[in-house]
């Protein structure tokens, strides 16, 4: 799994967490809905402004877009 695809996995957890829907959070961060869903279906690569932007609508430090779960460990682990 790349890089891409475990910053949407967050995004719509945290998302989803919060109860947003992707509109909701379009309107918070300022960032639109279509944007939002490419992210979250890891076909965009947000800068860093970005990441920043969603991370503050959402409420939550940017770190937590990218933290690493298991599946990321275990493709990470594959690749060495």
């Amino acid at each position: 799994m790349d890089i891409r695809h475990l910053v949407g996995r967050n995004l719509r957890r945290i998302r989803q967490e919060k109860s947003l829907t992707q509109e909701d959070l379009a309107v918070r961060s300022g960032i639109s809905q279509q944007y939002i869903s490419g992210l979250e279906r890891g076909r965009r690569n947000p800068t860093v402004l970005t990441l920043f932007e969603l991370a503050s609508a959402l409420g939550v430090p940017h770190w937590d877009l990218m933290m690493p779960d298991a599946e990321f460990d275990a493709g990470s682990a594959e690749r060495r």
